[in-house]
């Protein structure tokens, strides 16, 4: 079958059960994560993993996008009226999420201290795709969401270098101390620092191009072409497409004004992408992983969950944030997907004898959290007042 066909089918079904699941009252994301598997190969069979293969360069392009748009939101002047504060949430929010599963793990599953540190690492991360697509979809706004989208773009540096520290522990415990290097310790810290460079030389790039251009329609073809061009060269240095893409968006929102065409030239075309996107990412969720996690995963699920929120209200409170960020922050930051799998293959090569069981894990949990995530986000932004739907602001009563 043409990919054409496999596209269409992804985007009929994406539309059918975001509208039937409108109707519950849920966020479309979930929908469209439902209609993935239903038409998978773990669902009725219309597309094989093989087709699966040929669409990632769609999840891609989506990601990127995202990513930028997260990045936009990392304005100086804008995180400057919100306070210093942000970092403190996020090393919060992120490592107490870590600290929760290892103890978990060790103390109450009574796992080994390699198997609690490198599952506990991977804790850390936040998908944030799923959560930027309910903000959207019910135009979110206000103190939650302005301290959310910054929190979610620091996270993924956070979770990285906590895996990198972890797993160099982890191989002092396996090897002995003399295994470790100093490079081991630092390479997380290259990983970020070539992923930002990356991205804020092209975004630097792409608004000295889009200022010379006399035709300002253009800013749209300039935005799509420097975010491609970030993925591309990200994966052939094998850094953070993500990371990358981040400070794209970050480097141009603090270069040009928020009204600026290169900030908001995407709006009009990505909805049908991320549409895509969150189907194909249904397809991928195999809910079979869900039988053989047993106990374990579902300690890992719940404590994660529990680090998050307590990890986001502590570090609020201490930022002495608003209210409705210390009550709900935590509940935003739920979801899990492409980073902590990416993690689970390094855990697979420094640690054989455990690879197979976190995958499991991690790939069950990241079913669960992707399905539940987007419905724990409506309601957080729901009761702390923050969603608009056609021009009418839902408040917490």
């Amino acid at each position: 079958m043409s990919y054409f066909y496999y596209i269409a089918l992804v985007l009929i079904f994406g539309l059918l059960m975001g509208k039937v699941i409108s109707y519950l009252k849920l966020p479309k994301v979930t929908g469209y994560l439902i209609a993935g598997v239903l038409i998978g190969p773990f669902g009725l069979r219309l597309i094989s993993n093989d087709a699966i293969k040929g669409l990632t360069i769609i999840s891609e392009a989506a990601l990127g996008f995202i990513a930028y748009n997260i990045g936009s939101s990392l304005n100086y002047k804008k995180l400057k009226s919100i306070g210093k504060g942000i970092i403190v949430i996020s090393l919060f929010e992120a490592l107490m999420a870590s600290v929760v599963v290892i103890l978990a793990m060790k103390f109450i599953f009574g796992q080994s201290w390699e198997f609690s540190l490198a599952i506990g690492a991977i804790a850390s991360a936040t998908a944030p795709a799923a959560t930027i697509m309910v903000l959207k979809q019910y135009n979110a706004k206000g103190p939650l969401v302005d301290t959310l989208m910054p929190v979610v773009a620091i996270d993924d540096g956070i979770a990285v270098i906590a895996f990198g520290i972890a797993m160099a522990i982890v191989k002092m415990i396996t090897k002995g101390a003399d295994s470790v290097s100093l490079i081991t310790f630092l390479e997380p810290f290259i990983e970020i620092i070539s992923s930002v460079l990356l991205g804020s030389i092209t975004g630097f790039g792409l608004v000295y191009i889009n200022k010379r251009s006399k035709d300002r329609d253009n800013s749209m073809n300039f935005v799509i072409a420097a975010i491609f061009l970030v993925i591309g060269l990200a994966k052939f240095l094998n850094i953070s497409n993500l990371l990358a893409c981040m400070a794209l968006g970050a480097a141009v929102s603090n270069i040009v004004l928020s009204k600026s065409k290169l900030i908001s030239a995407l709006d009009n075309i990505t909805p049908p992408i991320f549409m895509a996107f969150f189907t194909i990412s249904g397809l991928e969720l195999d809910l079979s992983v869900l039988k053989t996690v047993g106990l374990l995963g579902i300690g890992y699920v719940v404590f994660r969950v529990i680090g998050k929120v307590i990890g986001a209200s502590l570090g609020a409170q201490i930022a002495n944030s608003e209210t409705v960020v210390k009550k709900y922050l935590g509940l935003t930051l739920v979801p899990q997907a492409g980073v902590a799998i990416g993690l689970t293959m390094i855990v697979g090569e420094a640690l054989p004898v455990y690879g197979a069981s976190i995958r499991a894990i991690i790939l069950a949990s990241t079913v669960i959290y992707e399905l539940i995530g987007p419905v724990c986000t409506k309601i957080a932004i729901t009761k702390a007042g923050e969603v608009y739907k056609e021009k009418k602001l839902i408040v917490n009563k």
